[in-house]
């Protein structure tokens, strides 16, 4: 136990979090050679879009002064929408290397995850990154850090993740300056479950930290929340491949495999004890999530609806953050009501469900949560447009505020303040400057206005230097319109939007122009209408497709074109009653982009 110890690589997105791991594992001869970049993120998504989704875990050995050292590494994301992943692999570590971009600088989510891990008493490793760049802004950065981690200069280390420079430093520093984990080998096993994935051959794989006793193969094992017992059929560390073990000490991360096939039995934050000689206390659980952005996710085929439950069930056990349940809409059929963390979180599911288990969704208009306060003094949840009540039967609704923390050079704070005033933001403490050029400014900002375009707009008004970072503060009275739309007399609730009433009557008009644009023309007329509040405010109609069918009726007494054309009146006027609009996939992913 001596000689474990158990770190994470915290950073801003793109600050070179995952090239230090490559290094680190290619410097410990965890890897024979480089066999390419971002060998922890091993999803095809991470490597497209650059950026580490999930948590990877992967054990590494070093010798130091003649002794050999376990290092256990877990590489972090880096974006806000994933700190929940950051959280969880903080619980599971004694240490953290805190990577800076000495071309960029501390940005938002640099402090943001330094915070979480100063709040579990983690010992901070500052390291300064890409110091090999022709535009690097070395001495500014060590300040920002010195100031920042309250460290000298000395303690700060110069490396390239790309080229390997400065790599033995780091591990040196890792050995010396981190603590060995804390904890009783002759106690009754606990270990904390921080991951977990399903394995269709072996069934759900649990990934644990050990805290006090050890695990050994073939063991009885009880999972505390769910009181369930099951063997542990095969146990190991987590290396780039898994290496199986007979036995798993106290400090020590690993993986075990005890046949379970039903996802609910095993919760990540869940303790795993010793069925015959269990632990009396389970280790405090990690921090429930909240999810902050809710949409509805349908399957495209409506057969294939129990196969997207079963996705759901397991991408949920890979995926603690994803909250979801069943729902049904009279357009798209049978789906779920689902919670994310943001809005790349969402993006991310509905990638992983078509990429990972073949299955082609559709997703509807994102929205937050709102505390409606009734009449009869109940307060009440709501997390769907269509359970929104009628304006006769609550008092107030209140809307989720955040507080927003922006990063960014000062010739871009004007165009920032500007964005944000017009997104209702309130600015609560005067700029400050870290440094002569960047600065850092606060808002008070209602979250259903960032979950959208804001981050895209931040980026583009700033050239790309503009970092943000958000944190929930509570629920504020706010006047809110809810936007129905009806398609031939009949509601769509999948397209209905809860909006602020500035905003309300512009956007009515706009969502049913495109909706005339997005729909198909049918063999009778459709009415599209948009209502506020259950008062049609737009209208927009939708002609028919019009057979010509006098085309082969010539010659003779015009009353026998007009009986034709009589014909076909009263049959569009039938066909429009009890005729169904067809509503295509596409209509509603383009309709995504019109509340923006």
């Amino acid at each position: 136990m001596h000689h474990i110890r158990n770190f994470c690589i915290i950073a801003h997105i793109d600050h070179g979090k995952s090239t230090l791991a490559d290094r680190l594992l290619e410097f410990t001869k965890t890897v024979s050679e480089r066999k390419g970049n971002q060998l922890l993120d091993d999803m095809d998504l991470e490597r497209e879009r650059g950026i580490t989704i999930k948590s990877h875990a992967v054990q590494m050995e070093y010798k130091y002064n003649d002794q050999m050292y376990i290092l256990n590494l877990i590489d972090t994301p880096g974006h806000v929408d994933f700190s929940y992943e950051v959280s969880r692999s903080i619980a599971a570590c004694e240490g953290a290397l805190l990577v800076v971009d000495c071309t960029k600088s501390v940005q938002a989510q640099t402090i943001s995850n330094l915070s979480l891990a100063l709040k579990k008493n983690l010992v901070i490793i500052p390291i300064l990154n890409k110091i090999d760049l022709s535009d690097s802004i070395s001495e500014k950065v060590m300040e920002e850090i010195m100031e920042l981690v309250q460290c000298k200069k000395e303690d700060i280390i110069p490396v390239s993740a790309k080229n390997g420079l400065g790599i033995s430093n780091i591990l040196e520093k890792i050995i010396t300056c981190i603590p060995y984990p804390k904890g009783d080998p002759e106690a009754p096993l606990q270990a904390i479950i921080f991951d977990s994935l399903y394995n269709p051959f072996t069934g759900v794989e649990a990934f644990f930290r050990v805290k006090n006793g050890s695990i050994r193969k073939g063991q009885k094992l009880r999972f505390m929340s769910t009181k369930k017992v099951y063997y542990a059929y095969e146990i190991g560390i987590l290396k780039l491949k898994r290496v199986s073990k007979n036995r798993i000490n106290t400090g020590d991360v690993g993986y075990v495999v005890s046949g379970i096939k039903n996802t609910y039995e095993v919760k990540v934050g869940d303790t795993i004890t010793d069925a015959n000689n269990p632990s009396i206390q389970a280790i405090e659980k990690f921090e429930e999530v909240k999810p902050m952005v809710f949409a509805s996710i349908y399957p495209v085929d409506s057969d294939k609806y129990e196969e997207l439950h079963s996705s759901m069930e397991k991408l949920h056990l890979n995926d603690s953050a994803l909250s979801f349940s069943s729902e049904s809409s009279p357009a798209l059929g049978f789906g779920f009501h689902c919670g994310f963390l943001g809005l790349l979180h969402m993006e991310v599911v509905k990638d992983r469900l078509e990429r990972e288990y073949g299955i082609s969704v559709i997703l509807t208009i994102p929205n937050v949560s709102y505390k409606v306060h009734m009449k009869n003094d109940q307060v009440i949840l709501v997390n769907n447009p269509s359970d929104f009540p009628e304006m006769e039967k609550f008092k107030k609704v209140e809307e989720p505020y955040v507080l927003v923390s922006i990063f960014t050079k000062d010739v871009y704070i004007g165009s920032i303040i500007s964005l944000c005033i017009g997104k209702r933001g309130i600015m609560i403490e005067n700029q400050n400057y870290l440094t002569s050029e960047r600065i850092k400014i606060t808002f008070e900002m209602p979250l259903s206005e960032i979950v959208f375009d804001f981050y895209d707009k931040l980026k583009t008004i700033s050239r790309g230097y503009a970092s943000f970072d958000y944190s929930f503060i509570g629920y504020r009275n706010s006047d809110l319109k809810k936007i129905t739309v009806l398609i031939n007399h009949k509601k769509i609730e999948s397209l209905s939007l809860l909006v602020h009433k500035n905003k309300a009557s512009f956007l009515a008009k706009k969502i049913c122009q495109e909706l005339a644009v997005l729909i198909p023309k049918h063999q009778f007329s459709i009415p599209i209408q948009v209502s506020i509040s259950g008062k049609i405010i737009a209208r927009e109609t939708i002609k028919a497709l019009r057979k010509n069918v006098t085309d082969k009726c010539y010659g003779g007494d015009v009353s026998r074109k007009r009986k034709l054309i009589e014909k076909q009146k009263k049959g569009k006027k039938k066909m429009r009653k009890i005729g169904k609009v067809e509503i295509p996939s596409s209509a509603f992913m383009t309709f995504l982009k019109v509340k923006n």
